[in-house]
């Protein structure tokens, strides 16, 4: 392989892994959102993760 495609396998490798942590934290948000939300039992909302 060439310098050039190191180079770009290298920007793929990091876009790819950027988008993966974004979509993580969106998911993980969403989720506490939804079980901590405006739908959640008061059980649930006094629950270790809610807080």
């Amino acid at each position: 392989m060439t310098k050039q495609h190191w180079l770009v396998s290298g920007v793929l490798v990091l876009l790819c892994g950027g988008v993966l942590v974004l979509f993580t934290d969106v998911e993980d948000s969403l989720t506490r959102w939804i079980n901590c939300g405006p739908i959640a039992t008061e059980a649930e909302r006094r629950s270790t993760i809610c807080r």
